[in-house]
């Protein structure tokens, strides 16, 4: 099971990078002063990648659990 806990983290580490994107997109909008309108829709959008990071760091975390429980 040891290949479910590498596995496992590598997904993780791809989640957190999606996160750290986002920050670094949410920045940049921010920093771009754009009109409330335009503002919302790029922020809604950063809020759509962000649950994706979410979640794939969450069945990364997972997958390492399983990995450590079946060893």
């Amino acid at each position: 099971m040891e290949y479910l806990i590498w596995a496992g983290a590598a997904i993780s580490l791809m989640g957190l990078g999606g996160l750290i994107n986002c920050i670094r997109l949410a920045v940049k909008a921010k920093r771009a002063k754009l009109p409330d309108s335009e503002m919302r829709a790029r922020l809604q959008r950063i809020v759509g990648l962000n649950m994706a990071a979410l979640f794939l760091s969450f069945i990364g975390l997972m997958m390492v659990v399983v990995g450590i429980l079946l060893k």
